[in-house]
């Protein structure tokens, strides 16, 4: 299946360039697979369409203010793009580089071992003029922090030892940037829009610190919006995958089956299978809040407590498993979750609501509007 089958025209006025006013304000296309009807309503809409004994599945995973600047010995500047803490033994999570060998650095060669015996290992995409050499070091941070070179990768990668006297979290939220997405143009940030993207570029339950963008379609919800829900009987489980690099990567083979998806880190406790599992017994749906709760979801053989990687590439055909309907926001022309959507309600009807919203100008991407899919 080629990859031009999931294009379509979408004008650049309706990217959203900022969050809502308000998190409810957000509108809510509502796609019904069985009929193909599309209805214009608002996300506080959502509980006409939820009943007692369902479930929403979402993904409590935090955003950390992961791009970060700083410069290299020579003074040039280097921007990076935190993706994921390495730990000691990634290779479950299937991160290797180009040559095979896994991301550890007690896995390098003498004379690639870093210098320094403590601090944090992290997989970054990295934007410089010219690249570090393996062994060279960076001042981060305004000087709060320091990086030794472990590894430069294909397509900006590079894997990073990086150390601070105090934590590096810390140190994040008062240097580090929220990592918008490339199509959020902003050339200059205030600090006023700054802080006001660490609020907003979150969902309200994030927990789970460790992603490198936001589980978009859950930006929408607010503490009433889900009291309500609960009143109405609808019970919410939270689970967590770390968004990672497939966020950044385009879809750039010809062929869809071509493109490759990076692992993403996911957990399922045992309290969220409960759930899910209670609801589902019980005649009710699992409505996955976002890709990232699908992608989560499916890549389990039995809803259960479990902790993994997941790969997973969902396209037309597709048979899901678990997921009965999904909320999602508008996505990329070509992209893989534009390719999930359209497996779980057909390329047709996708494309067809996909052109219904570019007429009824949608705000299109994380900061936009969403769609329920039942």
């Amino acid at each position: 299946m080629k990859t031009d089958l999931f294009n379509y025209d979408l004008p650049p006025a309706l990217i959203a360039q900022r969050p809502p006013e308000r998190r409810e304000l957000a509108r809510m296309m509502v796609l019904h697979r069985d009929t193909g009807e599309i209805e214009h309503r608002a996300i506080t809409d959502i509980v006409e369409y939820l009943r007692e004994p369902d479930v929403l599945v979402v993904n409590n995973t935090k955003v950390i203010p992961a791009r970060v600047f700083g410069a290299k010995a020579s003074g040039g500047k280097v921007e990076l793009l935190l993706l994921e803490h390495v730990a000691e033994d990634p290779e479950g999570c299937g991160n290797k580089l180009p040559e095979g060998r896994p991301l550890n650095a007690a896995s390098a060669p003498p004379s690639e071992r870093p210098r320094h015996t403590n601090g944090e290992t992290w997989k970054v995409l990295m934007k410089t003029s010219r690249r570090p050499k393996v062994g060279d070091e960076l001042a981060l941070c305004s000087g709060k922090a320091t990086a030794t070179m472990l590894y430069d990768g294909e397509q900006g990668e590079a894997v990073l030892k990086i150390e601070s006297d105090r934590p590096l979290m810390e140190i994040l939220d008062e240097e580090g940037v929220p990592p918008l997405p490339p199509y959020i143009g902003r050339k200059e940030q205030t600090p006023e829009q700054i802080a006001e993207d660490k609020v907003r570029y979150q969902t309200v339950y994030a927990s789970a610190p460790g992603a490198a963008a936001a589980p978009t379609a859950g930006l929408h919800f607010t503490p009433e919006l889900f009291a309500e829900l609960n009143d109405r009987g609808v019970s919410k489980a939270e689970l967590t995958l770390h968004v990672g690099l497939g966020t950044f990567r385009p879809v750039s083979a010809e062929i869809i089956t071509d493109h490759e998806m990076h692992h993403e880190r996911y957990a399922v406790s045992a309290e969220a299978a409960q759930t899910i599992n209670a609801a589902k017994s019980a005649g009710g749906r699992i409505v996955a809040v976002g890709s990232t709760s699908v992608r989560t979801l499916e890549s389990l053989d039995r809803v259960e407590s479990a902790e993994g990687a997941t790969n997973i590439f969902i396209y037309p055909p597709y048979d899901f498993q678990h997921v009965d309907a999904i909320l999602t926001n508008f996505h990329l022309p070509k992209s893989t979750l534009l390719m999930m959507m359209s497996a779980f309600a057909s390329r047709d009807l996708m494309l067809k609501a996909y052109e219904t919203a570019v007429q009824e100008k949608y705000r299109f991407f994380s900061y936009g509007d969403c769609m329920l899919i039942l």
